[in-house]
């Protein structure tokens, strides 16, 4: 039976890229040695992290004067990083909380200068990303979520700011085509669209570094990584191989305009058949929902229903579809590796649910 990975993190990846990256834990083009086990001072892993730098850089446009860095410690690190590198004790920092993630980050900010939250969508549990939101121009940067996995928003368009805005993409980086110019710092971790869980890629303009006063760790300093090209320690090699190759294949499928094409055609499907199904309903606001993560619960009437549908996802071959706690029912995630074919299988699965059960 296929299987197809809805799960949220870690996701699914493209299959070519599972093929080759088994072959080189193994045997890295015919060294004899696994690459996991070659010198990351080596110019073998020299020439992967390079190139995966390149694509990188090619894959978003990055002008002149943007670094790519290569960290650890998911994006949940950049949490206190971003403030510790960016921003003075007297200083002020503007964040939008639009989720989980974004909520957390506040949190972590507080410890290093004076955070305005700016909006919130909490009261309504997240369900709407929030508009019109006025931006100081006198702090020094906004902290915003590209897209919630956890309630399945996103930004359709992201929020005119007299400031550099910083942005955690983990969940949708290079999903489509974004104008990274008002972008002081982009950061993802890897695990959710680009590659395995290990690697966090920052992408950080040259004039956010070195304003600070506080001293500054040097495994906690961004600009440790960027004079060093992420080679000041040992790299985490195979998540960079692999999100290595990822780019690769994805600049093979035409790059971020091709992909987001393909994923408003599988988003397109799903939202389709939860708004024509009666025996679901979607959580976000339409005009906010994802492109990377559906939620919906079960409708009124029908909530007693919800375990026996996910057991027959599993059943099917559709794995990873539970919703996350904060919302309950469902969650597809649908990143660039989800091919439509699994889309079209769940959304078959709903109708004929719906028909043997409603």
């Amino acid at each position: 039976m296929k299987k197809y990975n809805f799960s949220a993190g870690p996701a699914i990846l493209p299959a070519s890229v599972l093929k080759e990256a088994a072959k080189g834990v193994v045997n890295y083009q015919g060294s004899g040695l696994g690459l996991i086990e070659l010198s990351h001072r080596g110019s073998e892993f020299s020439a992967v992290i390079e190139e995966a730098t390149a694509l990188m850089r090619e894959l978003l446009e990055l002008p002149d004067g943007y670094h790519v860095l290569w960290m650890t410690g998911g994006a949940s690190s950049q949490f206190f990083m971003i403030p510790m590198n960016l921003l003075n004790p007297d200083e002020t920092a503007v964040y939008i909380d639009t989720g989980t993630w974004a909520n957390k980050a506040i949190k972590e900010a507080k410890a290093f200068g004076n955070i305005e939250v700016a909006a919130s969508s909490k009261a309504d549990n997240y369900n709407h990303i929030p508009k019109g939101v006025r931006i100081s121009a006198k702090a020094k940067y906004l902290h915003i979520t590209s897209n919630n996995t956890i309630f399945g928003t996103q930004y359709q368009r992201f929020p005119k700011s007299p400031i550099p805005v910083v942005c955690d993409m983990s969940s949708d980086m290079l999903s489509r085509p974004v104008d990274v110019r008002p972008f002081g710092l982009i950061y993802a971790g890897a695990q959710k669209n680009l590659g395995p869980a290990g690697v966090t890629t920052v992408i950080v303009r040259e004039d956010m570094l070195g304003t600070v006063s506080r001293h500054l760790p040097s495994m906690l300093d961004y600009r440790t990584f960027s004079t060093n090209d992420s080679m000041y320690n040992t790299p985490p090699v195979f998540p960079i191989y692999v999100t290595m190759l990822t780019l690769r294949w994805l600049k093979k499928l035409g790059g971020t305009k091709a992909i987001q094409r393909r994923n408003k055609a599988k988003a397109k499907l799903l939202y389709q058949e939860i708004d024509a199904n009666p025996m679901f309903l979607g959580t976000a606001a339409r005009e906010d929902r994802s492109l990377m993560n559906a939620c919906f619960v079960m409708a009124k009437g029908y909530e007693s229903l919800e375990a026996e549908f996910l057991k027959e996802t599993k059943e099917n071959g559709l794995i990873g579809l539970k919703g996350h706690r904060s919302v309950g029912g469902f969650r597809a995630s649908i990143y660039n590796a989800m091919p439509k074919k699994g889309v079209e299988a769940l959304c078959e699965l709903m109708r004929d649910f719906a028909v043997r059960k409603g």
